[in-house]
């Protein structure tokens, strides 16, 4: 029997044209379903996201379940404690209620152990373990992937790499060209201070300025006239990147990458890195236009010393092959950063220290005096003879460290001397300030008293007690860099001028990146005729 031959689509015997529409798609087909589709995928990711963050919260209770707590907020955890005026006062609280380690909650969802006691420090910082990423990741879009948060067989390559550019042959050069940039940072605050009269100045300022034309002329073999030219891009870029990283930390909401990238402060830092970089990639620009071949290269490095940034672009590893543009740029960022602005926090709070203990200042002048005669021809031999003047500095340094804390990621599980442990992938934060300022570690640890620092009582501290620089395997690669520039700095300023407390204004200490003071730093100084 056959049909009338008629199927969806084909012409019947009227000629017509019948068009049947069969939908296969299982999306749903009007705006009200897609809203509900939308709605219940939304709801379903936060159920989600809640339950993930609901056993990461309890798994960090659990795995500091053995340690102090100090009180909490129901929501901000500790952060309300940490606001600038606060957060060196509660440290030392903290520290001297809990002076081995406490618990310290940044919100709900990210806590870490804070470490005060040097037993306790000596325990994570003579491993190998990374920086935490949960904190410095932040600044990668600063100051790339350098030596500073760099983790594993690639730190290694790049520590071994540089570690040449620490050389004593390096640094010996470098003395006559930190004279030179602080001899003209005295002579810009000579003229703001009156002949006749005791002048306040805000000195941080000066001292930034004076840094970042050191490190341009030591490391880059730059010219720089960042000293007379006031207005500074580069200095407020870092200025505010410090504080934005700062403020990012102590707002957990602002932790998710896609948040921040989209609020107010995310927009600031994003200029002020492309001012940041700006800066660092025109001296790599210079510098790689200068050496153009090797034959050119090998003229250039005949005629004057390597610097940072030649041993940077030659180097190369057991394989041959040299640093990448990126990871270059990274270091050159990490080394421009590093090598002026903690340099600057420790010049800057020895000045402070000087001018509030006028009896060790002038004991640290009549000592340079004697080294290096009133003209203050400082040379490097110089510089292991000033034994008062470098436990001055180290006083200061232990009063307010460039650098308040360091934070590392555990790589693997660990042990206290106590027996507690802390499982792998747990955050720990060491205090260089609580160290410092531990009453257990140091007596009247308030008071500025450089015989802390003979040899005598150095003897018989504990290693890990005063850190400046860290210590183990990640400590400072540039800190004999930097301890040379402090004694050439604090040398040439006390035989010029008397430093004076400013009575009339209140230094708060911030913890930052690095250590300043909320309403700057000032002095009064006095020429010394």
């Amino acid at each position: 029997m056959e049909g009338n031959g008629e199927t969806p689509g084909s012409t019947g015997k009227s000629g017509n044209t019948v068009s049947v529409s069969v939908s296969n798609s299982w999306l749903p087909q009007d705006s009200l379903q897609i809203f509900h589709l939308v709605l219940l995928l939304t709801l379903t990711y936060a159920i989600l996201k809640a339950i993930q963050l609901y056993w990461h919260r309890q798994h960090l209770i659990n795995a500091l379940q053995g340690f102090s707590l100090p009180p909490t907020h129901w929501l901000y955890g500790h952060i309300h404690k940490m606001t600038p005026e606060e957060e060196f006062l509660t440290a030392a609280a903290w520290t001297e209620k809990y002076p081995q380690c406490h618990q310290l909650w940044y919100g709900q969802f990210l806590a870490a152990i804070v470490i005060n006691h040097p037993e306790y420090a000596k325990v994570v910082l003579s491993r190998s373990d990374p920086k935490s990423f949960l904190i410095y990741g932040f600044l990668i879009p600063w100051i790339g992937k350098g030596l500073l948060i760099l983790e594993g067989p690639k730190w290694q390559q790049h520590r071994k790499l540089l570690t040449p550019g620490f050389h004593y042959d390096i640094l010996k050069p470098y003395t006559s060209v930190m004279v030179e940039s602080v001899k003209q940072m005295l002579d810009i605050l000579g003229k703001l201070v009156s002949k006749n009269n005791t002048a306040s100045v805000e000195i941080f300022e000066h001292v930034s300025l004076m840094t970042l034309d050191t490190i341009m002329k030591c490391a880059f073999s730059s010219k720089s006239n960042c000293q007379t030219e006031r207005d500074n891009a580069y200095i407020k870029a870092v200025y505010d990147l410090t504080c934005l990283f700062s403020q990012r930390l102590k707002s957990p909401w602002l932790h998710n990458d896609l948040m921040y990238w989209f609020s107010s402060q995310g927009r600031r830092f994003r200029k002020a890195c492309r001012l940041a970089h700006h800066h660092t990639d025109s001296v790599i620009r210079e510098r790689k236009e200068s050496l153009r071949n090797e034959i050119e290269l090998e003229k250039i490095l005949k005629k004057r010393h390597l610097d940072f940034l030649d041993i940077l672009i030659c180097a190369k590893d057991e394989n041959g092959n040299s640093l990448s543009d990126e990871d270059l740029r990274a270091e050159v960022d990490t080394f421009m950063f590093e090598g002026h602005d903690t340099t600057a926090s420790g010049i800057s709070w020895l000045f402070y220290c000087m001018a509030q203990n006028p009896e060790h200042q002038q004991r640290c002048r009549e000592e340079i005096t004697e080294l290096l005669g009133k003209e203050g021809h400082v040379q490097w031999d110089d510089l292991g003879k000033m034994t008062y003047t470098t436990m001055c500095i180290k006083e200061s340094l232990r009063l307010y460290p460039p650098v308040p804390q360091v934070a590392r990621e555990l790589n693997s599980p660990v042990t206290f001397p106590d027996g507690r442990t802390l499982p792998e992938g747990l955050l720990t934060i060491m205090s260089i300030y609580s160290l410092h300022q531990n009453p257990e570690v140091w007596e009247n640890p308030e008071v500025f008293d450089p015989l802390r620092f003979s040899s005598e009582n150095s003897s018989r501290r504990h290693p890990y007690a005063f850190l400046p620089f860290a210590a183990g395997p990640r400590n400072c690669i540039g800190q004999q860099f930097a301890m040379n520039e402090l004694k050439v700095a604090l040398a040439l300023t006390l035989l010029r001028f008397e430093l004076l407390p400013d009575h009339s204004k209140t230094h708060i200490p911030v913890a930052q990146i690095v250590t300043r003071s909320r309403n700057g730093i000032h002095l009064k100084m006095k020429p010394i005729h």
